[in-house]
């Protein structure tokens, strides 16, 4: 006799339950629509068009999620903090990323649960990637 549920597909990834491909889509374009006016955080891409960086955020959080394994297949392990160093990323920028992220994630229409775990993860991200205390112009 079968275990209860042997039968049964695996269970959803967050990727899967918040829609896979097409709402990291949605949340990653979002936000870079609001990053390319932005004073603070546009330096910070040394690309001209901010399509790589956007393809770049989306592979990474598509695979962090439980989704493709691209970003890891393309670019390596991730190391986050190293790839960030250098760039200043202060308070008022880590603010930023995090505002434009806000409304990118609440622009997607998430159920609140799918919404808190995510902006869970960006908000201890967001902090993690600080690596000076001095502000641009000070």
């Amino acid at each position: 006799m079968r275990a209860a549920g042997a039968t049964q597909a695996r269970a959803a990834s967050f990727y899967d339950a918040i829609g896979g491909e097409a709402t990291f889509r949605r949340i990653v374009h979002r936000f870079y629509e609001l990053v390319a006016t932005d004073d603070l955080l546009r330096p910070m891409y040394p690309e001209e068009d901010l399509g790589p960086a956007e393809d770049r955020l989306r592979m990474f959080l598509e695979q962090y999620w439980g989704g493709p394994t691209t970003y890891s297949e393309q670019r390596g392990h991730p190391r986050l903090r190293m790839r960030h160093a250098p760039y200043p990323v202060g308070p008022a920028a880590r603010d930023r990323w995090l505002a434009h992220m806000r409304v990118a994630v609440e622009d997607a229409g998430l159920a609140p649960m799918h919404q808190a775990t995510l902006w869970d993860y960006l908000e201890r991200a967001a902090h993690s990637l600080v690596n000076t205390f001095e502000e641009p112009g000070a």
